[in-house]
């Protein structure tokens, strides 16, 4: 089985992060990696494949010229070629734009015919987690998200979605499209032998009129949701240090009311 994996490059969460000033759009010239959540995914492709013997798992990204960093970590881990959509006119998209670019990539990945599509539940630096939903209906595909458990079989994909009260077990035809979450899998390391042959493995960079889509469809100007304003975190203040002398539940209860705990 060929599976497509989409996944991100996000600014390291122990980077500073923040929005630029310019268009109050992320600041990527941080430090950024793969997202942690799109391992699982990798990892779960990886899995299927080698259980079947056969196939292949392409891994597919957009964004920036670091955004190949991304790539590079699922080659290492084992996937087996790589797409990189990278083009000025996509900065600023928010998840409409992106879903688009990524389902036009996917079909060209695939010759219009994928056969599973996989992703992480959601990125870690935007957190939305629509991404999935939306990919799904532009490629026209059934989608089955939020999997704690995935089996794929007798041209169907099975999976256990876990809730706060109950486990659901949701079954779909393939093609399919699967997201995933952080309980699925325990990812690997890239060992010594799969960082060296990931240097040799196949990474294609396409533009948007690679794929056919038209520039004014994606980027900040045809954004259907954008940041308006945003600010520091403001510094820790020192904690109050109240003396018990009788009476400290008093100070305590006076304390939680004036912050409107109680």
């Amino acid at each position: 089985m060929n599976i497509v994996v989409c996944v991100k490059y996000v600014p390291d969460a122990q980077s500073d992060r923040t929005f630029q000033e310019s268009d109050n759009t992320v600041d990527r010239a941080v430090d950024g990696l793969l997202s942690e959540l799109d391992e699982y995914a990798v990892e779960e492709a990886l899995k299927i494949v080698e259980a079947a013997g056969d196939g292949e798992v392409t891994v597919v990204t957009v964004g920036p010229e670091a955004a190949a960093d991304a790539l590079k970590k699922a080659l290492q881990m084992g996937a087996h070629k790589a797409v990189h959509v990278q083009d000025e006119a996509i900065h600023g998209s928010d998840a409409v734009g992106t879903s688009l670019v990524l389902a036009k990539a996917v079909e060209k990945a695939t010759d219009g015919s994928p056969e599973l599509v996989l992703t992480g539940m959601s990125s870690t630096d935007g957190v939305m987690g629509v991404v999935p939903a939306m990919l799904a209906e532009r490629l026209g595909l059934p989608q089955v998200t939020y999997a704690s458990e995935l089996t794929v079989g007798d041209g169907r994909v099975t999976i256990r979605r876990d809730g706060d009260v109950a486990s659901e077990t949701i079954e779909a035809s393939l093609p399919a499209l699967v997201s995933v979450t952080d309980q699925i899998n325990e990812p690997r390391y890239p060992s010594f032998k799969g960082i060296m042959a990931a240097k040799k493995k196949p990474v294609e960079t396409w533009s948007l009129a690679d794929l056919g889509v038209d520039a004014g469809d994606v980027g900040l100007g045809a954004a259907w949701t954008s940041v308006v304003a945003f600010a520091k975190r403001p510094p820790r203040e020192q904690g109050q240090i109240v003396t018990d002398e009788g009476e400290g539940g008093a100070k305590l209860a006076e304390f939680l009311s004036a912050q409107k705990f109680l």
